[in-house]
């Protein structure tokens, strides 16, 4: 019998800490909130009742307190979007997915697997990692005498889902913040536009006179809240689903490969 190889125990994790970024956007949002766009710059008095004509800063601090967390979401999307993008991106590996399947098959048609599993270490990536470790097991496989064909190939083929196991789920990671953004989001924005117009019906509701600069705040903060809201959560749906679009081609990627590699194996056991 072979002798069986120990498994890692946990699978792998990779990504930075979604709750760490989280409270890294709210200071950084809270910061340039206060600071940048609430500067007395920006408006026609110290109170900052006003901003001044044509000025978006003092526009989007007029939103209120709800505009802060928006940029929170929006740095975080903007954060995970390019952390997963990089991981992802290394995933794949080296060169081109497709070109690398097709030297793997050419190999195996031909029955080198040292080549194939030379390319896997040139490839590397998650894919290439889960490949060569079918591929380990496959010249296992070859030396084993003692074992049943169909055996042989389930082992193969148990191998290849329990390295897949080990390697994919961290291209996951993240994407539940996203995901979470893509709805919350306009929802935020929601409450953020019914405080601005209760605010601005309050302004036309006081007695005698409507003051218009309480009226014109009100607006304000309903239409920046919309705004930002709509724009994250427009971000956060696109990035979502462009995200596990690449995951699940590299997932069928693996799935083809692994297919092909028992199969080899079948057909030629069967040849002989």
């Amino acid at each position: 019998m072979a002798t069986a190889t120990a498994k890692p125990s946990e699978k792998k994790s990779g990504g930075i800490n979604g709750l760490i970024v989280l409270i890294g956007a709210l200071v950084v949002s809270v910061l340039v909130f206060t600071f940048v766009f609430g500067a007395e710059s920006h408006f026609t008095a110290p109170d900052k009742e006003h901003p001044k004509d044509g000025d978006y800063f003092g526009i989007v601090y007029k939103g209120g307190f709800i505009v802060p967390i928006l940029m929170t979401m929006l740095l975080t999307v903007f954060t995970f979007s390019i952390e997963r993008f990089l991981t992802i991106r290394k995933a794949q590996g080296t060169g081109s997915i497709e070109t690398f399947l097709q030297k793997i098959k050419t190999f195996l048609a031909n029955d080198d697997i040292n080549s194939a599993l030379a390319e896997c270490n040139k490839q590397k990536g998650s894919v290439a990692n889960v490949i060569q470790a079918g591929l380990k097991k496959y010249a296992e496989m070859e030396k084993v005498t003692d074992l049943e064909e169909e055996k042989k190939i389930l082992a193969i083929s148990k191998e290849i889902e329990e390295a897949t196991a080990l390697e994919l789920p961290s291209l996951e990671q993240n994407l539940s913040f996203i995901s979470t953004i893509a709805t919350t989001a306009t929802l935020v924005a929601l409450l953020g536009t019914v405080l601005g117009m209760i605010r601005a019906f309050g302004a036309l509701a006081s007695s005698g006179t409507p003051d218009p600069g309480k009226l014109s705040a009100g607006i304000s903060e309903a239409l920046v809240n919309t705004a930002i809201g709509i724009g994250t959560s427009a971000l956060a749906i696109i990035m979502y689903n462009v995200f596990t679009g690449m995951i699940d081609k590299l997932t069928y990627a693996i799935d083809e490969m692994g297919f092909s590699i028992a199969q080899s194996f079948a057909s030629k056991k069967h040849s002989k």
